[in-house]
């Protein structure tokens, strides 16, 4: 039995070790070993602590998420102002700023330092001694509050700081040192959520039927004052430094970047000292060209410059320091009024409401409409009829309403209200308890109807070329079908009362319905359009049966089983096919014809074991064709990075998964080697 003072050395030993793989991966995007491996550090840690708690420190990395939820968050006097920047948006703006601050420090020539601007929330770190002693949000600049429990949950915060690099100078170095053991270090910076991370806590609550967040700064913002700590570790926030309040002997801007990466903390690695407008604008414009690509969200860049001394001569206007601007990229966010509120019924029987807007121009795209999610967003909102809005491109793609200007109501405006009933078939509609989104429950309400079959001809499913969204609504309003049966019931004579179809057109359709009865057993439980069920849940089903009479006598336990299917899941796929309604659907495909076949094992399963996840363009073929080939020779598809992907398959433009690939050690290919890979 090991004594009490080898337990020490051993608990010192894990300690050290990952903390020290803590920097590798949040600081240097290394991970010299594997996740699960350093999992198992963890766990032999928290054993060891669990074991001897009178060896447990508060530095430990077993003690991130600590402590009990709060009752409300202690206020916080900072001791240097935490002041916001301000914003400018065109090149003329920039060069003025330049101008006013030329006009106080004189002639000479200045140096800047720029960076990335954070999509993010800014918060205030202080060390006493080596250790984090208080985390802070900025509040109003002046007084914020106590965050401390959260801010130690986020994994690339150091717990305890300890040198990891060069310092800029061997006096800095001496500085530093010196503060680390018996002083004060104040580290200040943005947390922040990646795009992956934000994808993947919108996918839950989706899944739970749950508020769907609406940006990545609220979502940052929220996660840090939780009261409960145990919330906010859940959300795998990130951080990365920007300043350094402390006396360590630096001179400028660009040495306290490097006192922060030396100490621990993650730092812009795109960040580049620049002498002129010319060369800031230029970082600016290669950075707006990068800007999908990043894990992460930004809005601008941040210009600061980079002498502290000549930063702190220039004082402050208002609540903004003169020495630092942000450089805005054009506005993502514009002004419009509401024209009107309508609500739409999807495939699922989802109630979501729309604004409809006074046509505007967001990001280079002219926008009329705005998704507003559910009831209680508009609740949160506050958004009325006749209102004038904030309208945002969310991820530059999906317009959505964010803010109201309640001042500028004239008291026309008219109250909105989510319907009692469904607007299409007038059935009641109902919200399940814990869940914020209001369904119409009427399987043969048009409107789900109308989702249905679109999903069901689609793509990924059926793909039934020629028929599209206006000639199944054209076929549902002339009521010759009622559901998806019906479509390879039809013949050539039944188009003949719609208007401008012809003999050959209707030949035409009626030949590519004909031709698509044979379906694969993937795509066909894909088209179904079970809750939950996507293209890759489909295929792993598909993996597990032989047929989709299989499904009925299935017990909720047994799906359980499949891998990569969870407990909503579960229940989703055993409820779609207790239903006798669906039952009686299923017969009526057997009736029209419809042959479901088993993809049969091919001979050349060299890629079986393989895991491959694509990300960007490819050129020689489409996204779906390459899955499909890696699929047909035992290879296994995922939408996600993790560390047991095998293979990133990179084509232009690639997307945050890129660089987790990159993160992870997980082997990246081009779209040349892929190929290869397949012969």
């Amino acid at each position: 039995m090991a004594s009490l003072s080898d337990v020490k050395k051993r608990i010192e030993v894990l300690k050290k070790a990952i903390n020290k793989y803590r920097y590798f991966y949040h600081v240097l995007d290394k991970l010299d070993i594997s996740e699960s491996a350093l999992d198992s550090l963890k766990h032999e840690l928290k054993t060891l602590e669990d074991k001897y708690p009178q060896l447990v420190t508060s530095d430990s990395p077993t003690q991130r998420v600590a402590g009990k939820p709060l009752p409300f968050f202690e206020k916080v006097q900072h001791k240097t102002p935490m002041m916001s920047l301000e914003d400018v948006f065109s090149e003329e703006e920039f060069l003025d700023w330049v101008k006013r601050i030329q006009k106080l420090t004189g002639p000479h020539e200045l140096e800047f330092f720029c960076e990335l601007k954070m999509d993010g929330f800014a918060v205030s770190l202080i060390y006493e001694n080596g250790f984090l002693k208080e985390g802070s949000t900025r509040g109003d600049g002046k007084v914020g509050e106590n965050v401390t429990q959260n801010l130690r949950t986020v994994e690339s915060i150091p717990i305890k700081l300890e040198t990891h690099e060069k310092f800029p100078t061997s006096k800095i170095e001496e500085a530093v040192k010196k503060l680390i053991s018996q002083g004060v270090i104040e580290a200040r910076g943005e947390v922040y959520i990646t795009k992956k991370s934000f994808e993947d806590l919108n996918r839950q609550q989706k899944k739970k039927g749950l508020e769907i967040y609406a940006n990545v700064r609220n979502i940052a913002a929220g996660s840090v004052r939780q009261l409960d700590p145990q919330i906010t570790a859940s959300r795998k926030l990130s951080f990365m430094a920007y300043d350094l309040i402390a006396g360590a002997s630096q001179t400028t801007h660009q040495e306290e970047h490097a006192i922060c990466r030396a100490l621990g903390f993650p730092v812009d690695k795109l960040s580049i000292l620049c002498h002129t407008p010319a060369e800031i604008f230029a970082f600016r414009k290669k950075v707006k060209k990068l800007r999908d690509s990043l894990p992460f969200q930004i809005d601008g860049i941040v210009v600061n410059v980079n002498s502290n001394a000549t930063f702190d001569n220039l004082g402050f206007v208002g609540k903004a320091p003169r020495g630092a601007v942000a450089f805005k990229f054009p506005a993502q966010e514009v002004t419009t009024q509401v024209e009107n509120i309508i609500v739409q019924v999807g495939r699922t029987g989802a109630l979501t409401p729309v604004a409809v807007l006074k046509p505007v121009n967001v990001g280079g795209v002219v926008v009329s409409r705005a998704t507003l999610h559910n009831g209680d967003e508009i609740e949160r909102l506050g958004i009325k009829i006749g209102d004038t809005v904030i309208v945002r491109r969310a991820g530059d793609v999906i317009p959505e309403v964010i803010k109201v200007f309640t001042q500028l109501r004239t008291g026309k405006e008219k109250k909105f209200s989510m319907p009692q009933k469904c607007p299409i078939c007038g059935n009641k509609v109902q919200k399940k308890s814990g869940e914020v989104i209001l369904k119409c429950i009427n399987l043969k309400c048009p409107a789900r109807q109308r989702e249905d079959l679109y999903h069901f001809v689609s793509r990924k499913a059926f793909n039934v070329v020629g028929l599209g969204p206006k000639i199944i609504d054209r076929l549902l309003d002339e009521g010759l079908i009622q559901d998806a049966a019906d479509l390879f019931l039809l013949k050539e004579g039944d188009l003949a009362v719609l208007d401008r179809f012809g003999e050959k057109s209707s030949q035409k359709l009626i030949k590519s319905i004909q031709n698509h009865k044979k379906i694969s057993l993937s795509k066909f439980i894909y088209a179904l359009g079970i809750l939950h069920v996507g293209e890759e849940t489909a295929i792993d089903l598909s993996k597990n049966f032989n047929a989709i009479k299989d499904f009925k006598d299935v017990s909720i336990a047994d799906f359980q089983k499949i891998p990569n299917i969870g407990d909503v899941v579960a229940h989703s796929i055993f409820f779609w096919f207790s239903d006798k309604n669906h039952q009686k659907f299923l017969n009526k495909l057997e009736k029209a014809g419809i042959i479901i076949e088993k993809a049969e094992k091919r001979k050349n399963q060299k890629l079986e074991g393989l895991s491959f996840v694509f990300t960007g363009e490819l050129e020689s073929l489409a996204r779906m064709e390459a899955q499909e080939r890696a699929r047909n020779l035992g290879g296994d598809i995922s939408e996600s990075v993790s560390q047991k992907t095998s293979f990133l398959v990179s084509g232009k433009n690639p997307g945050s998964k890129y660089e987790k690939a990159k993160k992870l050690g997980v082997k990246i290919l081009n779209e040349k080697d892929f190929l290869k890979l397949l012969i």
